[in-house]
């Protein structure tokens, strides 16, 4: 039988790809848009899924938001 899991995905961009990371599984792939890059995530999930031996996290154990901290020194700059 068959099971469905839902895992949390977080994107940045990283130059001209976006790499996207699982961080319940520690799983990480990377795609020339955001929708190749979850295409990608997913099936390096289903994949490390395969493993007898992998651990599967209680859902909900993964908690995400946005903070904002202030900085004075300019000295690099993110983009996006």
């Amino acid at each position: 039988m068959q099971e469905t899991y839902k895992f949390s995905a977080v994107i940045h961009k990283e130059g001209k790809w976006y790499v996207s990371w699982c961080p319940e599984l520690d799983v990480a792939s990377q795609g020339e848009t955001i929708e190749k890059t979850i295409e990608n995530l997913k099936e390096a999930v289903e994949l490390y899924l395969e493993d007898e031996d992998v651990q599967i996290p209680a859902a909900g154990s993964i908690l995400t938001t946005i903070i904002e901290v202030s900085h004075d020194k300019a000295s690099h700059t993110v983009s996006t």
